[in-house]
């Protein structure tokens, strides 16, 4: 009921000539709009997973908006020293991605290079070396496939309770437990895979069709480094796609992930994305050990000169948004109108 009306109203506002005023404002013209984008479909992921990933017509559609409306779609690191500098042009708007997934080669890229769009693409680096799909994402997905069973006996694949595929919270449960079971028996990428696999034949799922397919995998160094010759921005995003609470281990995720991005890139990343959008405040003075200039969230928000550079906002599109939310934030009405700045900070594992 309440979204019905937010929208109504986003109509209204729009329909009344509000969106064109605030977007040619001053007021607008001193704000970066930072875009958070993950996934972009091979097949069905935006079904399983809306949240995370996104049709990509609808990315087209979206791209389209920014097109027409005549934003300026700027790299992240001159729009942040225009911001500073308070010579934003009008409309500014940063793209960026999440996680570095074959997807983004494959969907998003292309169509980035259509528009003549720039975008920087937080890479995690695990999986571009070990590559594979994402193991709790993998099972976390294959299960969605069952949705709507239940299997009384999860013996086979080392879990005590059945599994309920039946609702988003029972297929949470069997992933949470298979990923402690790989903890407990610290297994490798590889050996995770294998189990992958198990659950595939557990499952009647054909496991070898969806690796051919890449869904749920990274870029490879190679597909990174294609797109970074071709202009995108690869920068931090730890490189298991964690970020401890330890300092040392915090800050060897950021060395690790900043040493596989030299090697491939042959730049020096120094702006950084938290994963999952969880960040505290004690990550702050490491990642200025690091280096690190900027730090992006998952908290909703224009960007302004005075805004904490290791605590960015961004707002975050997905499947479940409309084109209309989309243009109010770009035009910075949704800023205005935000009632829930903050995102969770809670991780999930999977998330962004």
């Amino acid at each position: 009921m309440l979204r019905s009306v937010k929208l109504a109203a986003l109509g209204a506002l729009r329909h009344s000539g509000v969106f064109r005023l605030v977007a040619n404002s001053k007021w607008r013209q001193q704000r970066l709009l930072i875009l958070c984008y993950h996934g972009t479909s091979l097949e069905d992921e935006h079904l399983w997973r809306p949240g995370l990933y996104m049709d990509p017509k609808k990315l087209e559609q979206r791209l389209e908006l920014l097109k027409k409306g005549c934003y300026s779609v700027l790299p992240l690191d001159e729009a942040l020293q225009r911001l500073r500098a308070e010579t934003l042009p009008r409309r500014s708007v940063v793209i960026t991605f999440d996680d570095g997934t074959y997807d983004f080669y494959k969907q998003a890229f292309p169509r980035l290079k259509s528009y003549g769009f720039p975008a920087t693409v937080y890479q995690t680096t695990y999986y571009t070396s070990c590559e594979r799909p994402v193991f709790n994402l993998i099972c976390s997905y294959m299960l969605w496939k069952r949705r709507g069973e239940v299997i009384a006996n999860g013996a086979e694949m080392g879990l005590k309770q059945a599994l309920d595929l039946r609702t988003e919270v029972g297929r949470h449960k069997v992933v949470r437990g298979l990923i402690e079971n790989a903890e407990a028996e610290d297994l490798t990428g590889v050996q995770k895979d294998d189990l992958a696999e198990r659950l595939a034949h557990f499952l009647g799922i054909d496991y070898e069709s969806i690796k051919a397919k890449r869904i749920l995998q990274l870029m490879n160094a190679r597909e990174v480094q294609e797109v970074a010759r071709d202009g995108v921005d690869i920068q931090l995003h730890t490189h298991r796609h964690r970020a401890p609470e330890e300092e040392k281990l915090f800050r060897h995720e950021i060395e690790d992930n900043r040493t596989h991005i030299r090697e491939l890139t042959a730049t020096r990343p120094i702006h950084f994305c938290y994963p999952g959008g969880v960040y505290r405040q004690a990550f702050l003075p490491w990642l200025r050990e690091e280096h690190i200039i900027s730090a992006t969230t998952c908290d909703a928000g224009l960007a302004t000169r005075d805004s904490e550079s290791l605590l960015l906002p961004r707002f975050v599109d997905n499947q479940n948004r409309t084109q209309i939310e989309l243009e109010s934030w770009a035009t910075g009405i949704g800023d205005l109108l935000a009632f829930r700045r903050a995102a969770s900070q809670k991780y999930v594992p999977g998330r962004g």
